[in-house]
């Protein structure tokens, strides 16, 4: 991409994905936006899916895209973007977040692989007061 057309690069801005026991004791996992700077995100727009190909076809399987509108999030805080399944956790899911600070305009694709979530990848998080995977 030629250098003008891209945008400023986005710092201090993560998803985090927290594991938590459900309901008849199945793994259900919340997805957050953090914000560990110290500007405030306005008119943040997120979209996500999940993807991934067949194993035993080749055929691509991709959930919905779905999408929302969140109007700010203040420095050192977190916002729930939305619970996932455990099943969906199988998948590549993807998140593209888009928001403004002053007058710029950011944005990120953030990935979250599904064998990402291992034990050993989940730190103490204190914005969330839990333990967390982060992507950046």
């Amino acid at each position: 991409m030629k250098k003008e057309l891209q945008g400023p690069k986005v710092e201090n801005v993560f998803i985090a994905v927290v594991q938590e026991l459900g309901e008849d004791n199945v793994n259900v996992y919340d997805v957050y936006l953090l914000n560990e700077s110290e500007d405030v995100l306005e008119q943040i727009l997120i979209t996500s899916k999940g993807y991934t190909t067949s194993k035993d076809t080749g055929e691509k399987i991709e959930t919905t895209t779905l999408r929302r509108k969140m109007s700010g999030l203040i420095p050192y805080s977190a916002l729930k973007v939305e619970p996932i399944m455990e099943d969906v956790m199988a998948l590549t899911n993807e998140y593209w977040v888009c928001f403004w600070i002053g007058n710029k305009m950011y944005d990120k694709k953030f990935i979250v692989k599904s064998d990402l979530l291992k034990e050993e990848n989940f730190k103490f998080i204190p914005t969330l007061n839990s333990k967390a995977v982060l992507v950046d």
